[in-house]
């Protein structure tokens, strides 16, 4: 619209705006830089002797980033050379195959409602040879009864071993329950806010539900944070910490979920 003044999301540099160009290789500097101290950190409180770690991202809204961070880490992981599988479990809104060359379908939810077979979707991601997905497959009418069920629980228990790290990608629990039925099958969970977006209400709320799902939380992404249009990372802030006592907190343009 004329006199209309674009933010700074709608620039028309495709670098900021195309989704592909934000995802392994194709990340910037910063928040490549971002996502390896995010994985650093990981490690320590997730060490390799307890086995196959399942890492579960998730958010408080819809487009704060989280799918983009379940990708970006299951690719910065996938670099130090340990097999990682990242499972598409946001099976309401399926955007994997979209980010990467894979099929959409047959994916998690045709194996949990038994029309699919546990080999066949597991495929290779085209970004790392050390990197396998999963993607959501056809949208099911019951996606949160899909993922607590006895089905989902054993799927990742047999993923354990063949797998050094799963990382799950859950729907915004503020919105949906269905990433609250996942603490039975993750050690922990990476909670993502977007600058400028997630409210302090929204935080609070998502923080309360995944407290009461007994959900060990392992930390913060924040996503979208500029500095005068220069693309950073850096601890988060100090009212995270002091609100929740724990985790960290790290912050770079990732661009939409």
């Amino acid at each position: 619209m004329p006199g209309r003044k674009k933010d700074s999301y709608e620039q028309t540099d495709k670098r900021y705006t195309d989704p592909h160009l934000m995802v392994g290789d194709k990340l910037n500097f910063a928040g490549s830089e971002a996502y390896k101290l995010l994985r650093t950190n990981l490690e320590f409180t997730l060490p390799d002797d307890q086995g196959c770690r399942v890492i579960g991202v998730t958010s408080g809204l819809s487009g704060e980033g989280k799918s983009t961070t379940a990708l970006n880490l299951s690719y910065s992981i996938a670099e130090t050379g340990k097999k990682v599988l990242l499972i598409e479990a946001d099976m309401r809104r399926p955007m994997l195959s979209t980010r990467v060359d894979i099929k959409s379908t047959p994916g998690l939810s045709n194996v949990l409602a038994g029309k699919g077979d546990l080999t066949s979707t597991i495929q290779e991601s085209g970004l790392l040879p050390e990197l396998f997905m999963i993607s959501g497959g056809d949208i099911p009418p019951n996606p949160s009864e899909l993922l607590g069920s006895l089905r989902m629980k054993a799927l990742v228990n047999v993923m354990t071993k063949n797998f050094q790290t799963i990382i799950i990608d859950l729907p915004p629990v503020n919105v949906v329950t269905d990433a609250l039925v996942a603490a039975k099958y993750i050690d922990g969970m990476v909670v993502v806010v977007r600058k400028d977006y997630s409210s302090r209400k929204s935080l609070g709320d998502a923080m309360r539900l995944l407290k009461l799902a007994d959900m060990k939380i392992l930390g913060f992404v924040v996503t979208r944070a500029e500095d005068h249009g220069r693309y950073y990372y850096r601890r988060s802030s100090k009212e995270y910490k002091n609100s929740y006592k724990k985790g960290y907190g790290y912050s770079g343009y990732y661009g939409k979920e």
